[in-house]
C-alpha cells in the first residue's frame, strides 16, 4: 500500500482533520493517507510573516514524522494552498513533494488558462510570486481573493458558497478562463458545490494534490536519503538529527 504524508503547516488541527477526511477519499482505499499538523506557527497562514514561519513548521512536521515507528511516505503533500517549504523539503526529501498550489497549477493548465479564487486579501501577490517561481505565471490569468480568510469561509460554508459562486462566476467572465482553482485547504469539498453555478471547471486544489500523489511524478527527488545539508542550532531534535551534525 502507497504511503501519503500530507502536512499541514499551521497548527489548527481542524483544517487537518479536513484535509485527512479530503485527500483519503480522493486517494481511495489503495493509499495509506496521514496528515501531520504543524507543532508551531500561526492557526491559520493569511501573511507573509505566517507564511514565513509555516515553512519552519513544515520541514519541522516532516522531520517529526520520519522520527516515529511508521512506514515512510512514498511521496509528501504540502496541505496549504502557497506550498511553504516546498523547495526546501524537495532539496531534503527522498521522495516526490508537492503542495497543494503547484498541484492545482498543473491541473488547471490542462484546461487551458485559468484564474484563482482564495480567501484572504494578503494571498494575491503571494500566489504570484509562486506561480512566477514555480514556472506557471503564464498560464495565470489573474488571482481574486475574498476578504475572509480560508478559516473564516470554512466556520460559514452556507455563506462561503455564496461568495465564492459570486468570485468563480466574475472571474469566469472578466478574464475569459477555462478553469478556476478554488485554493486553500479550508475550502476542501467546497468546489464540488460551487461547480453547477460555474461554467467552466473548477479545480478542488485537495483534490488537486491527492490526485498528483496517485500520478507519475514530474518532479524526481533529489537526493537518496532524508537529510539537511546543515548543522542546525536551537530547532528540534528531529530536525538537528536530519542535519550535518546528526549525520556525522
Amino acid at each position: 500500500m502507497r504511503q501519503l504524508l500530507v502536512l499541514n503547516p499551521n497548527t489548527s488541527a481542524s483544517v487537518s482533520t479536513l484535509l485527512q477526511r479530503h485527500v483519503q477519499a480522493a486517494a481511495g482505499s489503495h493509499v495509506a493517507v496521514r496528515t501531520a499538523t504543524a507543532r508551531f506557527g500561526a492557526p491559520y497562514i493569511a501573511c507573509e510573516a505566517s507564511y514565513a514561519v509555516a515553512a519552519h513548521a513544515a520541514l519541522d512536521a516532516w522531520a517529526h514524522e520520519l522520527a516515529q515507528p511508521r512506514p515512510r511516505p512514498d511521496a509528501v503533500l504540502i496541505g496549504c494552498f502557497g506550498d511553504p517549504g516546498l523547495m526546501a523539503l524537495r532539496e531534503s526529501c527522498p521522495v516526490p513533494v508537492t503542495g497543494l498550489a503547484e498541484a492545482s497549477f498543473i491541473e488547471a493548465a490542462r484546461h487551458g488558462r485559468y484564474a484563482i479564487v482564495t480567501g484572504g486579501e494578503r494571498w494575491g501577490p503571494m500566489l504570484q510570486r509562486l506561480a512566477q517561481a514555480l514556472g506557471h505565471s503564464h498560464g495565470l490569468a489573474g488571482i481574486h481573493t475574498v476578504a475572509p480568510t480560508g478559516a473564516q469561509l470554512a466556520a460559514d460554508p452556507e455563506a462561503a458558497r455564496a461568495l465564492l459562486v459570486e468570485a468563480c462566476r466574475d472571474v469566469v467572465r472578466q478574464m475569459g478562463v477555462q478553469a478556476v482553482i478554488l485554493g486553500g485547504a479550508g475550502l476542501a469539498g467546497m468546489a464540488a458545490a460551487v461547480q453547477p453555478q460555474v461554467a467552466v471547471p473548477v479545480i478542488d486544489s485537495v483534490v488537486a494534490g491527492a490526485t498528483w500523489a496517485l500520478r507519475a511524478h514530474p518532479v524526481p527527488p533529489e537526493r537518496k536519503v532524508a537529510g539537511f545539508e546543515v548543522a542546525w542550532v536551537g530547532v528540534s531534535g528531529e530536525m538537528a538529527a536530519l542535519g550535518v551534525a546528526g549525520m556525522v
